[in-house]
């Protein structure tokens, strides 16, 4: 296992360079994954959340339910799963095959400080467990969620001291996916450092 602790005042560069998101909800025994394009960081102390979720989403009423969600940054080597969240409903599925199990992801169970009970992807590269922060006028008319990170947690093989680590070397598999419309996405690419001065 390559998951550890991210410090939650570094939780925000999970997410600074704009990767795609598979959005994980739990609420009475039921549970669902959707994938999120549209997502960012909002602050630093504590850290805070802005996602996208459609009202018309079966993740959107567990999440009103809950209060809770989990960001889950898949790589390469979950595209298909990561696409294919989005093209079936987790309400038209019984809760004894839910979508984990249709998109053949396998899962872990966040316990972080606050112990929210959010299932987490297995094989992603980063994770955060979120608390929505209400403003109910930006989540029925913009579908616009703020939330605060309560856990945050990454794979040590390409995020460490607060860095990710993507380099010439790093396993293909491993780089973060960004979505550009029609099936089709990016992936992270190399580095590029720039003069800080004196």
């Amino acid at each position: 296992m390559h998951r550890r602790p991210v410090p939650l005042s570094k939780a925000y560069r999970l997410l600074n360079h704009g990767p795609t998101v598979m959005v994980t909800s739990a609420h009475a025994g039921r549970r669902n994954v959707m994938s999120a394009a549209w997502n960012m960081p909002l602050d630093f102390s504590p850290p805070k959340v802005a996602v996208v979720i459609d009202k018309s989403t079966y993740s959107r009423q567990l999440i009103e339910a809950s209060g809770v969600f989990g960001l889950n940054v898949p790589c390469r080597a979950l595209a298909q799963a990561a696409h294919d969240a989005g093209q079936v409903s987790g309400r038209d599925l019984p809760a004894e095959a839910d979508k984990f199990q249709r998109l053949g992801l396998q899962t872990w169970q966040e316990d972080g400080q606050d112990g929210l009970g959010l299932p987490m992807i297995e094989g992603c590269v980063a994770w955060l467990a979120c608390r929505v922060l209400p403003e109910p006028r930006n989540e029925q008319v913009y579908d616009l969620f703020l939330a605060e990170v309560v856990g945050a947690w990454a794979d040590e093989r390409v995020f460490a001291d607060g860095h990710w680590l993507y380099g010439p070397e790093t396993d293909p598999a491993l780089r973060t996916l960004h979505y550009v419309a029609g099936g089709h996405f990016l992936t992270i690419g190399e580095p590029l450092s720039v003069d800080l001065g004196d």
